[in-house]
């Protein structure tokens, strides 16, 4: 098939492949096998990952669904252990504010079976850091150019990536020290670029264990209608 235009557009033909029943039944089974061992780590080994590795998933990350198609998110990779000593130090610093005094003490209790504090050694530890920053408008020629849906459009992209993250047979745990102001003055973001999200990527220590905890089951997350 050619390229077509469309409402005076060009759009080129869409093929994938075609599953059976039974084949979509097994793929989709499967996958969720897969993504439910998906867990939050903290403890990271320092070994190193293939540069290209972590490309791919940003790539991945890349391929979400934006709004009118902008694409409104920047995706900062960092490895400097100078600027992620700066990246943990920034982040300890609202964290502790925060255990102190911006937590209430049910948001608090809450956390206490996760095992978390204000200290957060793995942002040194994981080889890399991706952190995730939002375009809330975009920048064209010196031009400001409107962004649509950021928020839902940059937190699928996240999901992209976490998922991108474990099937590379990596690790990370979402971290959003509030707020993350300083990642932008540390990574020198223009005014237009808001932080998002921040993961460190790595493998997981030889022996790592995360908290007992249960997912809902499918009849507290689904309802029928």
């Amino acid at each position: 098939m050619n390229d077509k235009i469309i409402k005076g557009f060009a759009h080129i033909p869409y093929s994938r492949e075609y599953y059976s029943e039974t084949q979509s039944i097994s793929r989709s089974e499967k996958l969720f096998e897969f993504m439910s061992k998906r867990r939050t780590v903290r403890d990271f080994d320092s070994r190193p990952i293939p540069q290209e590795v972590m490309e791919n998933i940003i790539r991945t990350a890349g391929s979400a669904p934006s709004g009118a198609n902008k694409q409104p998110w920047t995706f900062c990779l960092i490895s400097d252990p100078i600027i992620k000593k700066q990246i943990r130090i920034g982040a300890e610093m609202e964290e502790k504010i925060s255990y102190r005094s911006r937590m209430s003490d049910t948001w608090k209790e809450d956390l206490k079976p996760l095992g978390t504090d204000w200290e957060k050694p793995f942002l040194e530890i994981a080889p890399y850091l991706i952190v995730v920053f939002k375009q809330s408008y975009g920048l064209e020629n010196g031009e400001k150019t409107q962004h649509y849906y950021v928020n839902e459009s940059v937190g699928i992209a996240c999901g992209f990536l976490i998922s991108a993250i474990h099937n590379a047979g990596l690790v990370t745990v979402t971290h959003t020290p509030s707020p993350m102001n300083f990642l932008s003055k540390i990574l020198n973001r223009p005014e237009n670029e808001k932080p998002f999200l921040l993961l460190p990527v790595g493998y997981p220590k030889d022996e790592t264990y995360v908290p007992k905890i249960k997912r809902k089951d499918l009849s507290e997350i689904m309802k029928e209608y």
